[in-house]
């Protein structure tokens, strides 16, 4: 067994672990890089860029198919899966180069094994068990990355072929006739919708009231109701009783009580989609004396674990789970530590779930940032609304796309949510962060010129009509 020593030592190359080892290089720290399976993490190869490459493809399919609404006579002959896949493992490929070569220029050293956290004079150190024996890993801070798994339900156990995780689904080489989707949360939704957009039948299936049930409940009904004009089904407030392994496919049982009884489902594959959870089971967190919860870890609001020294980020802590959160975990916790030993003047602000922007890639998109209507209304009483059509909006028409922007007020205050539902909303929702973290008054976002013909003008109509002048809306 080698011991190495570092100034600091990040177990997990997913989003938060790798721009925490770049950041802290940057600062001019030496850094440890423990992964066991691909620098990049799930986001990178199982996750956000293989599923976006191919909803991708699924709207060009779409278009193909939908030509002829735009004088474009167009057909879809086939959905070569194969050749989807292959273009979504181009996109992961290039970019995971980029990555590396950046991770090597910057002088970071990745420990390629499985990483464990031991107790150790001061400081736990991190054990990497890799193809070549055990190296020790020591330094004054680690940052714990270990990022999240797919959860499943109860007794149900994927195998890969008819019962399929989110990663199972991304590698298919052929398309099936039709799915069950278990989850009609973010995954549950975007698979389906590139699905149903290569010919699938798609049924969601979900056990609350609700589609997307963290976003604000107008934008769960306008996809709803997206959905179903699509041909995609959807059973709300249907919790599963078993699921089947049968010949040909799978057969689902629904606990629909409430509506008077079970309904069954068959269909050739089922997605499980209900959701991610910590990874962090064996990994020696508790032994080495951090405090777990529920599996998350337990950080103060500077993201420091019950050991002093010891850091954790992303996925690992309770709240939002998306790869630019672990972006900003990660950089924060660099900022952090070079703070405290001098090497930077100021110390990072950590920012907050509630302004950390949300989008769900299916077809129509969801976006949001900030605080639903609901929230709002219980953290502050009194709340003005404003929701613009997007029929008034000439990009929209041009793109032949329905949703709205809702905007959520505090009384006579500043903007504090806004929620948008349409075609491509995910490239808005950097102004509305800005104006939710700014605290911008709908005055304030009204007098800018917001160019046209673009969806972002729909935000400053918005605005206008919140400031009680609407232009293209009614007030």
């Amino acid at each position: 067994m080698s011991d190495e020593t570092y100034d600091l030592v990040v177990l997990g190359a997913g989003s938060g672990g790798y721009a925490c080892a770049l950041r802290a290089a940057q600062l001019g720290m030496q850094v440890a890089l423990v992964e066991r399976d691909l620098v990049g993490g799930t986001c990178l190869h199982y996750g956000c860029i293989p599923t976006k490459a191919i909803l991708h493809a699924a709207e060009v399919a779409d278009n193909a198919r939908d030509g002829a609404r735009f004088g474009v006579h167009s057909s879809v002959d086939k959905v070569d899966l194969a050749g989807v896949s292959a273009y979504a493992r181009g996109v992961v490929g290039r970019l995971y180069k980029g990555l590396t070569g950046l991770i090597s220029s910057r002088g970071i050293t990745v420990a390629a094994g499985d990483g464990r956290l031991v107790p150790g004079t001061g400081t736990p150190a991190v054990v990497v068990a890799g193809a070549e024996g055990e190296r020790t890993l020591t330094a004054p801070y680690v940052v714990l990355a270990s990022g999240s798994q797919s959860k499943s339900l109860p007794g149900l156990v994927p195998d890969g072929e008819r019962i399929l995780t989110s990663t199972d689904a991304i590698r298919l080489e052929t398309l099936p006739t039709s799915a069950v989707v278990l989850g009609g949360g973010v995954i549950g939704v975007e698979l389906a919708s590139a699905w149903r957009s290569f010919g699938v039948e798609v049924t969601v299936v979900e056990a609350l009231d609700r589609l997307v049930p963290g976003e604000d409940p107008a934008a769960s009904a306008a996809l709803l109701r997206a959905y179903r004009k699509r041909g995609i089904t959807v059973r709300t407030s249907s919790p599963v009783s078993s699921v089947e392994t049968l010949p040909t496919g799978v057969r689902v049982t629904l606990d629909d009580s409430a509506k008077g009884g079970a309904t069954t489902l068959e269909a050739d594959v089922v997605l499980v989609a209900v959701g991610r959870g910590p990874r962090s089971a064996g990994m020696g967190y508790e032994e080495a004396g951090v405090e777990v919860d529920r599996g998350y870890v337990t950080v103060d609001d500077r993201l420091q674990t019950s050991v002093p020294g010891v850091y954790a980020v992303g996925d690992l802590v309770l709240g939002l789970q998306l790869a630019h959160r672990g972006f900003a975990h990660g950089i924060f916790v660099a900022e952090d530590v070079a703070h405290r030993e001098g090497r930077l003047d100021r110390a990072p602000v950590l920012v907050p779930d509630e302004q950390i922007p949300r989008v769900t890639y299916c077809d129509p998109e969801v976006a949001s940032v900030g605080l639903s209507e609901e929230v709002a209304r219980a953290r502050y009483g009194e709340v003005e609304t404003q929701t613009y059509d997007l029929a008034g909006n000439g990009k929209a028409q041009i793109l032949q796309t329905s949703g709205f922007v809702k905007l959520v007020r505090r009384t006579d205050g500043p903007v504090v949510g806004v929620h948008m539902v349409g075609a491509r909303v995910g490239e808005l929702i950097g102004e509305a962060q800005l104006i939710t973290s700014w605290e911008a008054w709908p005055d304030e976002v009204a007098s800018l010129p917001h160019a046209h013909p673009t969806l972002d003008e729909a935000l400053g109509e918005a605005h206008l009509a919140l400031a009680g002048r609407p232009l293209h809306a009614h007030g």
